[in-house]
């Protein structure tokens, strides 16, 4: 087998692995954003849903900081009264002083769980409103989220079928091509946004950047003597005769 032939081949093979990828990412394109939509929309799901937990756990325990607080005051009220009574039947002024100590100690409790218990209930109604917030932003997030993978399945019910046998042609089309072309191949695709690695020469100039490609360049290219790059982009350059097989080669 002769070194053109080789060489032929090589670039034959990464031209049809060119044109099945290019099916490939047109598939991408008909999906758009889609795909990164819905997993961007299910972390800011996931994330809602850990603070929605969060929240209604912190109010539960402000709840109940609440109902400790006001049984404090209750408590507080009931001794007040207890005291008062005991009032009644001291017998010296010295157990008078000290259930008036107590009566006063015990309107301070009150007045203490009072102002905490307004600071509870403040806190409280902030974080059932931040709650609130949150899960309307969760439910809006998750009617988002279900339109789009219904959106996204019609499409990949419509084009799975075609995708799944572009992917095993491209599979199988690389296992014809060495490493070392592959590795280049690939990192050119994925430098540029229209993944194109492989390329024409279209009006004396690269398929890929547009710019001029010198005519001893051409004629190196059309004689397939050896596997040759854009000088500008780095992408592989072939002639008609591979892009078009049985189109005349020009030497």
């Amino acid at each position: 087998m002769s070194v053109e032939t080789t060489i032929t081949e090589k670039l034959q093979r990464l031209w049809d692995l060119q044109q099945v990828d290019s099916q490939l990412d047109e598939i991408q394109i008909l999906k758009g954003e889609l795909p990164m939509e819905v997993a961007d929309l299910e972390d800011e799901i996931a994330g809602l849903e850990t603070r929605c937990k969060k929240l209604g756990a912190s109010i539960k325990e402000d709840e109940q900081e609440i109902n400790k607080l006001q049984a404090g005051a209750k408590d507080a009220e009931n001794n007040i009264k207890k005291y008062q009574r005991q009032l009644d039947e001291v017998k010296n002024n010295r157990e008078y002083e000290a259930l008036q100590k107590e009566i006063e100690l015990a309107h301070l409790d009150i007045q203490l769980s009072e102002k905490k218990i307004r600071d509870a209930k403040a806190k409280l109604d902030h974080q059932k409103d931040s709650l609130t917030i949150a899960e309307a932003k969760k439910d809006a997030k998750q009617k988002d989220l279900d339109a789009k993978k219904v959106e996204l399945q019609s499409i990949i019910e419509k084009t799975e079928k075609e995708e799944n046998k572009l992917r095993n042609q491209s599979e199988k089309a690389r296992k014809g091509i060495e490493d070392r072309l592959l590795k280049a191949y690939d990192k050119t695709r994925t430098t540029y946004r229209n993944g194109l690695a492989v390329v024409t020469i279209e009006r004396e100039s690269c398929g890929g950047c547009f710019n001029n490609v010198p005519p001893q360049v051409q004629l190196e290219v059309c004689l397939h003597k050896k596997i040759i790059a854009c000088e500008h982009c780095g992408r592989i350059l072939v002639d008609q005769s591979i892009a078009n097989p049985g189109a005349t080669v020009e030497a």
